[in-house]
């Protein structure tokens, strides 16, 4: 399984706005169409106003399938203008679990 990681870096005082819309508009479209959702956190002690995404995919080739189906959703689109201006910064990477990880 490929682990993917999304670090979106919330502008200050927006992070409530943005994780409610995106429990709202975003997450149902995302377990629609992406692979194993593992979880959802935000920051609480070192950098704040932190939000960290993590999907589950068995292959590179399913996740970009998935991401590209998603991202020609219209509602997917419609979703983004509306955090758009609220993410400072974001960053992805692509994590592989080692054979001892609990996350196969």
């Amino acid at each position: 399984m490929f682990i993917e990681e999304r670090d979106y870096r919330i502008k200050p005082g927006c992070l409530l706005t943005f994780v409610s819309t995106y429990e709202t508009y975003g997450l149902p479209l995302q377990k629609k169409y992406l692979g194993k959702f593992l979880g959802y956190f935000t920051s609480d002690i070192g950098e704040l106003n932190h939000v960290v995404a993590l999907w589950g995919y068995d292959s590179l080739d399913e996740r970009d399938r998935a991401r590209s189906t998603m991202m020609a959703d219209p509602q997917w689109q419609t979703f983004l203008d509306k955090v758009t201006d609220l993410i400072d910064v974001q960053n992805s990477r692509i994590l592989k679990p080692v054979g001892f990880s609990p996350i196969q």
